[in-house]
């Protein structure tokens, strides 16, 4: 529930997040994320808790408090979608 769109509720909001990795090149930033489903907004948030932590905005370590946590506002913010491009989906 930490990466949970306030204004919307799922019945089971939870979500089991396989692998989270983070790579670049010349141009971009390349989040790449497998998981068993997403809540609406999800990959926006951790996109944008991730961004703040490698701001310094937020600890290195605040990834795992914010999960533990159950908590939207421990998070970071939903980047806007302007910018992030969804590259492939996998079933």
């Amino acid at each position: 529930t930490s990466f949970q769109a306030t204004e919307v509720r799922q019945r089971n909001p939870i979500r089991t997040i396989k692998m989270i990795k983070i790579s670049q090149d010349k141009h971009f930033l390349y989040i790449d994320i497998q998981a068993d489903s997403f809540l609406y907004n999800m990959v926006r948030s951790i996109a944008g808790t991730l961004l703040e932590i490698g701001r310094g905005r937020f600890p290195q370590g605040a990834m795992k408090r914010i999960l533990k946590s159950h908590n939207r506002r421990q998070a970071g913010p939903t980047l806007p979608a302007k910018g992030l491009c969804l590259v492939r989906v996998k079933y």
